[in-house]
């Protein structure tokens, strides 16, 4: 010990107590993970439930994986290029970022106390916030295979995930945290709505396009009489399970200054821990509300799970800015706003109901009320820094809302237009309307349902 220097302002109570809040929100990601698999599970045709959950699982560490190897070092640059100066261009910040923070980089496989914080304050945080940001990068895995599970083949799906990650870890680069391009000019995303559910949905937008509808969803197939789900009762605890994961999540999107536990958002935008976790609950009531009575209304029960899902997506850009009684109003008037993309999506034919409403749909409209409701608020910068990366010199602008969910959404679909063709000639991208209609259980895994539902009778064996 003697021999190495150690850095006691790396590991003090104030840095171990923040340690352990980012790592609460790495739990509460990966109950989020365990949430969206049951909703999946219930959702689904029972003849793909383990495959379905096979696939999301592989994804989820490839996005993982890929995240430690590059993904962390793209994001993080942001802080790197904003000491760019003559001596010190962006370009040379950037791969800054990625010598130091890459899997193999020094200031990974450094323990905190042996840095000098003059060189890299707050290690730890950072170190534990590749955990934290890993953990969303296979989300995005799990949720993009929502908009393609049962048709698309799975070699395409894991090369998918790959470029999926690399893609929105720039995207995250540019649009969430304090210093990023976007963020700098004025666009505002407390959550991280922008590279989690906007660029898979963009993606589905192509994808499902060009996959199809599945057997039985639009209209009867030979083999698959209507498309039914197996287990709402399912589907809803995992809604549930959701709601208990994020709270921690929302912890784990601030930042914590002197003096003591001066709270502000990822944004530097003021806020506190009370506000925020009343933001979240508010908005999902108001969503749950509404869509209640949407779904007594139309006699159509999707629109109880995904009524409090929209409210929640409605309010995330805006928890750190927003007061209870106002993100509360905006989410009551989301699931309005996912019933009319649901229903439009029904009317032309695209088989694909979650990501599209919820965060093509929902999700801009989210963003665009941030804009309405608290345009000029001051965020944006760093703390300590002057000029163009000065702490709240920029302000939330309803023009920035517009260009960053459309660079968002627009990053999804030219991912997935430049895959498609490459995909097709490669691996191949849809799996057989024959061996959608069996069921891909027992295609690829020997696995026959334990029980036939009536839409879908057993074939007799000569």
């Amino acid at each position: 010990m003697s021999e190495v220097a150690i850095f006691a302002e790396q590991v003090t109570h104030g840095q171990l107590l923040q340690n352990l809040l980012y790592a609460s929100g790495t739990v509460g990601a990966i109950f989020v993970v365990v949430g969206l698999m049951l909703v999946d599970s219930g959702g689904i045709r029972r003849r793909n439930v383990f495959n379905a959950t096979v696939e999301k699982l592989v994804g989820f560490f490839i996005g993982v994986t890929v995240y430690y190897l590059i993904g962390f070092a793209i994001w993080a640059a942001q802080y790197y290029v904003m000491y760019e100066g003559p001596d010190y261009p962006a370009s040379v910040a950037f791969m800054d970022s990625i010598k130091a923070l890459w899997v193999g980089g020094d200031m990974v496989n450094t323990m905190a106390q042996h840095v000098d914080p003059a060189a890299f304050p707050g290690l730890n945080n950072f170190q534990i916030f590749i955990f934290f940001l890993a953990v969303f990068a296979g989300i995005i895995n799990v949720l993009l295979h929502f908009a393609v599970s049962e048709r698309m083949k799975a070699s395409a799906f894991y090369i998918t995930c790959v470029v999926a990650t690399i893609m929105s870890s720039i995207l995250s680069y540019m649009s969430w945290g304090s210093v990023g391009p976007l963020t700098n000019a004025g666009f505002h995303d407390f959550f991280g709505a922008s590279f989690v559910y906007m660029f898979p949905a963009g993606m589905a937008l192509v994808f499902a396009k060009v996959l199809g509808a599945r057997p039985g969803m639009f209209e009867p197939h030979p083999d698959v009489a209507s498309y039914t789900v197996p287990n709402l009762g399912l589907a809803t605890t995992g809604i549930m399970i959701i709601f208990a994961g994020l709270p921690m999540v929302i912890l784990s999107c601030l930042f914590f200054f002197d003096p003591e536990a001066l709270a502000v958002s990822v944004t530097m935008a003021d806020t506190s821990v009370g506000l925020a976790f009343n933001n979240y609950a508010a908005s999902w009531a108001g969503g749950a509300i509404t869509g209640a009575i949407i779904a007594y209304k139309t006699r159509k029960y999707s629109y109880l799970l995904l009524g409090p899902l929209a409210g929640y997506v409605s309010g995330a850009p805006g928890f750190d800015v927003a007061v209870p009684w106002e993100a509360f109003l905006v989410a009551m008037g989301a699931p309005f706003i996912a019933y009319m993309v649901y229903e439009m999506t029904l009317k032309m034919g695209i088989d694909e109901h979650k990501l599209i409403p919820l965060f093509g749909g929902v999700a801009t409209y989210g963003f665009i009320m941030v804009g309405i409701l608290y345009a000029g608020t001051p965020r944006g910068g760093y703390v300590g820094m002057e000029g163009a990366y000065a702490f709240q010199h920029g302000e939330i602008s309803l023009v920035m809302q517009l260009v960053g969910a459309a660079v968002s959404i627009g990053f999804g679909i030219v991912t997935a237009l430049i895959l498609v063709p490459i995909l097709k000639v490669t691996t191949g991208l849809k799996v057989s309307d024959e061996d959608q209609a069996k069921g891909l259980d027992v295609v690829y895994w020997g696995i026959e349902a334990d029980v036939e539902p009536h839409a879908e009778p057993a074939k007799k064996v000569a």
